[in-house]
């Protein structure tokens, strides 16, 4: 079906562009938008104070509040730098994507597979390099960053409803089965979210128990 101009700049229309087959169509343009904006927000902050504490080793980031939350001794290991530079630059580039492409879905734009093939490439990479990190800080390095954690809520929705929207659409090339299943899960995609983070806040609990009982 051919849409007018004057259509297609309608944000009501977004439904239909995404797909109307999805449980989730008007959520996906403003998780993109404001998670890739959340994101980067916090990708940004994180990069200042890296540059801050390179000008200064002994700077003490503000998002070190305690032994636990203490960005500084994160900052200060190799994880913190895996391909040779900040790790806050490749949120910086990765979220602008993810928030212009939720911009521009809700200004009604239309996008081809190759995009959402390399939206899904990019949000796949950040989901893996996000649970690497994770386990790194909660079982080599021993410390949380507070605005690592918020990179880790936001990219995490991300991967899970561009996948879900991608295989919804038939734009993953995959058996069958597969398929199937991944259309059945978009019925419980909020369960399937939930449980997820709280794996994640359970590990996190856990992890740090005996230091969070001392201070209650």
């Amino acid at each position: 079906m051919r849409h007018s101009p004057n259509e297609l700049a309608n944000p009501a229309l977004t439904t239909e562009a995404l797909g109307p087959a999805l449980p989730f169509p008007r959520l996906l343009p403003w998780l993109l938008l404001v998670g890739g904006g959340v994101g980067f927000i916090a990708a940004f902050v994180l990069a200042i104070e890296k540059i801050a504490l390179l000008k200064d080793p002994a700077y003490e980031p503000s998002c070190s509040i305690d032994p636990i939350l203490a960005c500084g001794s994160i900052m200060r290991t190799p994880q913190a730098e895996v391909f040779g530079f900040p790790n806050p630059l490749l949120g910086i580039a990765g979220f602008a994507i993810v928030a212009t492409t939720g911009a521009a879905l809700l200004g009604g734009a239309r996008f081809g597979k190759w995009l959402w093939l390399g939206l899904q490439a990019g949000a796949t990479g950040g989901v893996v390099f996000v649970h690497w990190l994770i386990f790194q800080s909660l079982y080599t390095i021993g410390a949380l960053c507070p605005y690592c954690m918020v990179v880790w809520m936001v990219t995490i929705p991300i991967f899970w409803y561009v996948t879900l929207h991608n295989i919804t659409m038939h734009n993953l090339p995959m058996p069958a089965p597969v398929h199937r299943a991944g259309q059945a899960l978009t019925g419980f995609h909020t369960v399937a979210l939930t449980i997820w983070y709280v794996v994640v806040a359970t590990m996190i609990g856990a992890r740090f128990w005996q230091y969070w009982s001392t201070l209650v």
